[in-house]
């Protein structure tokens, strides 16, 4: 899937342990083709741990972060559709 549904909020990905191996699900991969290949970057905070991008499609804002700051490289992604009154208080006057 290409494109994120009109009903999805929040996609949280996760790291599998394998065979003595981590290696990311799913979710956690079709995140990263999000970023790459659908989403246009606007903004960063926190030194770049989180960033804003916007659905070109339906004009959501997501934000890319990574919540279990506990892991190395702050563990698997969490994107995240944000609310107008939320990407004020976080991004202030991004170029949105």
């Amino acid at each position: 899937m290409a494109e994120i549904a009109s009903t999805e909020t929040v996609l949280e990905g996760r790291w599998l342990s394998s065979g003595g191996t981590v290696h990311a699900d799913d979710v956690a991969l079709r995140i990263q083709r999000l970023i790459d290949h659908h989403l246009k970057f606007v903004a960063s905070r926190d030194g770049g741990w989180a960033k804003l991008y916007r659905d070109p499609v339906d004009g959501r804002f997501w934000e890319l972060s990574y919540p279990m700051s506990e892991m190395h490289g702050g563990g698997p992604p969490r994107l995240e559709s944000i609310s107008a009154a939320i990407l004020r208080t976080r991004y202030g006057n991004a170029e949105v």
